[in-house]
Order: structure tokens, then C-alpha cells, then sequence
């Protein structure tokens, strides 16, 4: 029986069922899987995905260097220094060792997607790159992207409910249908799921407690219930799994109650370090003598959006 079969069997048949590979323990052989498929990592994909993270970074920083020219103060350090560690969480999720790990692993799977879809979003979006950019670039510019702030598809998905279902819907789909299969059989499946997930946790972050401008932001209050929303939920989906009730996920015992500790727990200090990061700046704009942390500087053009 092939890996790949074997694989698809399920525990069941890598336990008991016949053939060579019959008494191979359950990970070793799950571990076959993934090198059947050939989705054991791409040298050159992590190459290139480093150079694009490092590419990121510098733009970031000569932008905080314009911005200090033009605005005549230098760029938050701390702000900074949220989006350099948000760009090193990412690195670290898809260069050797973890990418290897994760393709093998289960654990280490669980290991990436909470780096890139929960704690390097939080960085990056707390390091404010569209209010960046607004001062960087100029009253021109800073106009064009205020604009698109106020467009209609911005509003629907600035929506914390929209960036919520996003989120933890894009969770469920993961691990509770089919598609962590096919992620793992497919390399372009495997890169979406990473690229949804990116996108996702940055989009919630940023409408729960992002410093960049956002239309139509709602109270903090309410988007601590959402917040709180999304807690439940993903401590619900980590308890499904540790039980070993989704039935799609072929993975060892052992891997997947490991899986499921880390999503709990990382989750969890994931999502606190968001709600401090909320009420951290409920409490500077409630505050008369704080300065918002994201307003423009005179030069440029004020936005109809409210900021956080």
C-alpha cells in the first residue's frame, strides 16, 4: 500500500491494516504522507519569501525615515519596532526549521499558523503601515488612500462581524472539512490557506485594534464582544479537536492533541495581547492630554474615518 493510501486510510488502517508498512509506527507512517506528496518545503519558495519579507521590512523603515523628514519628528520606535517583530514572526513561520516541522507535523503546523495567522498580524498591524504611508508619501497620496478608506467594499469588510467570520470561519473550513487534506496533498492549496490566514488576522486585528484609520470603527466595547466572540470560538474548535471529533483530520493521536494544546493556549495569548492592545488605546484617547497615536500631521489631508 502506498504512503499516500495509507494516508487516506486513516489511523485505523496504519494500526492494523495489511501490508508492509502494517507495523510502522502510527507518526512515522503519517509522516510518509506529506513526503509522498512532495510538500515537504521548496528551498527556492522560502527563499523568495524571505527576500519579500525583507523587501517589506526595508520599505517600512525608509518610510519611517520620510516620514520623519516630512513631518518633522521621527516615527514612532515602538511602532516600529511592532511591525520589525511582526516581519520576524512571519520569517520564522516559513524558513527552515519550523517550515520543514510543519509539513511533517501536525504540531509544528499548528506552530505556523499561529505565527501567521495570529501573532505576526498582531505586529504588523500595531506598527500602523497605512498611517505610514500617509505621512510618507504626502497629501496626494495620503488623499488616494483616504479615499479608498471610505470606499463601499472597504466598509463591508472593516466590518468587525465580516472580519470575524473571515477568521474564525476560515478556521472551521481548515480543520473541519476536507481541506486540510487537500492542503497538504496540494502546494497552491497550501500557499492560499497561509495567504488567507495572513490576510485574515491582519484584517481582524486592524478592526479590533489597529492604530491605522478605519471607516466607521465601532465602540471598543462592542468589538470587545466580538473579540470575545472569536475566544470562544477558537477555545471550542481546540476542545473538538483534543477530543479527536473531526473526523477529517488524519493525524496521530499524538500530533493532534498537541496541535490542539498549542492552538488553545497560543490562541489565547494571541488574543489577550490583542485586548491589551485595545483597551491600551481606549485609555490613550480617553485620555485629554494623550495624543492619538495615529493622527496626521498638519500637512496632511484630514480623513472622515475614526482612528483607535
Amino acid at each position: 500500500m502506498s504512503a499516500a493510501a495509507l494516508a487516506a486510510a486513516g489511523p485505523t488502517a496504519l494500526a492494523h491494516g495489511p501490508g508492509p508498512l502494517a507495523d510502522v509506527p502510527g507518526p512515522l507512517a503519517y509522516g510518509l504522507a506529506p513526503l509522498a506528496h512532495g510538500h515537504g518545503g521548496s528551498g527556492v519558495g522560502e527563499v523568495v519569501a524571505v527576500l519579500g519579507l525583507l523587501t517589506v521590512l526595508v520599505l517600512y523603515l525608509l518610510g519611517a525615515a520620510a516620514a520623519g523628514r516630512r513631518g518633522g519628528r521621527w516615527w514612532s520606535r515602538r511602532r516600529t519596532v511592532s511591525f520589525c517583530a511582526g516581519v520576524l514572526l512571519l520569517a520564522v513561520a516559513v524558513s527552515p526549521p519550523l517550515a520543514g516541522y510543519a509539513h511533517h507535523d501536525f504540531r509544528g503546523h499548528m506552530l505556523q499558523h499561529l505565527l501567521i495567522g495570529m501573532l505576526a498580524p498582531l505586529g504588523l498591524v500595531l506598527g500602523a503601515p497605512v498611517t505610514l504611508a500617509m505621512r510618507a508619501l504626502g497629501p496626494g497620496p495620503a488623499r488616494a488612500i483616504g479615499r479608498v478608506l471610505r470606499s463601499r467594499p472597504v466598509h463591508l469588510i472593516a466590518n468587525p462581524f465580516t472580519a470575524l467570520a473571515l477568521n474564525i470561519g476560515g478556521l472551521y473550513a481548515l480543520y473541519a472539512t476536507p481541506l486540510y487534506g487537500v492542503s497538504v496533498a496540494s502546494p497552491v492549496a497550501h500557499e492560499l490557506v497561509h495567504a488567507h490566514f495572513l490576510a485574515a488576522g491582519c484584517l481582524f486585528a486592524w478592526v479590533i485594534a489597529g492604530p491605522d484609520p478605519a471607516p466607521r470603527r465601532p465602540s471598543v466595547p462592542l468589538r470587545l464582544v466580538v473579540l470575545g466572540v472569536a475566544i470562544t470560538a477558537h477555545a471550542v474548535l481546540a476542545q473538538l479537536m483534543y477530543a479527536g471529533l473531526l473526523r477529517h483530520l488524519a493525524v496521530p493521536p499524538d500530533q493532534l492533541r498537541g496541535g490542539a494544546e498549542l492552538m488553545y493556549y497560543g490562541g489565547d495569548i494571541a488574543e489577550l495581547l490583542l485586548a491589551f492592545a485595545l483597551v491600551s488605546t481606549w485609555r490613550r484617547r480617553r485620555s485629554p492630554s494623550a495624543p492619538s497615536a495615529s493622527s496626521s500631521p498638519p500637512s496632511s489631508p484630514p480623513l472622515a474615518t475614526r482612528t483607535a
